[in-house]
């Protein structure tokens, strides 16, 4: 595969797992999923992290999968590129995973006295991916292993958090984001 292929390869086979915190953001408020409990005198999760956004941020990964499986033949004709394809169990693993990476993240936040916003290199930018992953590793064994090859798996830990900064700095430009992080 080609450098340039194998770029476009990770990044289409990501969107699941890039949408989802987005989507849980647009869906906005809900019963917080650690129902306001605390453990050391801090939130466990805060209420940044809801049942609703995690059930709709989940929900848009999976079918964004579908949708770019039904794209995938047209679009990889137009670029002269092969693109993955996704089965439900792989959407959703990207999905469900991401979703929990973000929350297993908040949970670190809290434990380490950091508030709801506050910036955490490294952790803000790969957590989701490293949910994704794992989480359609468990799933979709067999499309994990023909999807994320080594190559692949480089571009995405490269290519996440650069996208994330850039990404984040615009909505916070925009307003949409309180923090450009």
């Amino acid at each position: 595969m080609e450098t340039v292929d194998t770029v476009v390869w990770a990044l289409w086979a990501m969107l699941p797992a890039y949408i989802p915190n987005n989507a849980a953001v647009l869906a906005g408020g809900g019963r917080p999923i650690d129902g306001g409990r605390t453990w050391g005198g801090r939130r466990v999760l805060g209420d940044g992290k809801t049942w609703r956004g995690t059930l709709i941020g989940t929900a848009a990964g999976t079918l964004l999968a579908l949708g770019l499986t039904q794209a995938a033949p047209g679009v990889s004709a137009a670029l002269g590129a092969d693109l993955p394809t996704f089965s439900v169990r792989a959407g959703f693993g990207l999905a469900f995973g991401a979703m929990l990476g973000d929350i297993g993240a908040s949970f670190l936040k809290r434990r380490t006295g950091r508030e709801r916003g506050a910036a955490f290199p490294g952790l803000d930018q790969l957590d989701f991916v490293v949910g994704a992953l794992l989480c359609a590793l468990v799933t979709a064994p067999s499309w994990f292993t023909e999807t994320f090859t080594f190559p692949v798996l480089v571009v995405v830990v490269v290519a996440t958090p650069v996208l994330h900064v850039v990404t984040n700095g615009i909505a916070y430009l925009l307003g949409l984001k309180n923090e450009p992080w």
